[in-house]
């Protein structure tokens, strides 16, 4: 008995196709994400970020910047 490998590319495609289908877009994504690794350090990009502003003075940031973009 002879087996075929099939090339990782196709096994891929398959799988997705079949998550898609039995979970739905959503849900499959939600599966899938929690295999990846993130990048960078989010607690170091944070701090730098919003390390010393408070959150009065954040939301305030969010609040001008909501209001100054186009809709």
């Amino acid at each position: 008995m002879t087996i075929q490998a099939r090339p990782l590319v196709e096994i891929n495609q398959q799988a997705l196709r079949l998550l898609y289908q039995e979970l739905g877009i959503v849900d499959a994504v939600r599966f899938l994400k929690q295999f990846m690794v993130g990048l960078g350090d989010y607690t170091r990009e944070r701090d730098a970020l919003f390390g010393q502003k408070t959150l009065d003075e954040i939301v305030a940031d969010m609040e001008k910047r909501r209001a100054s973009s186009p809709e």
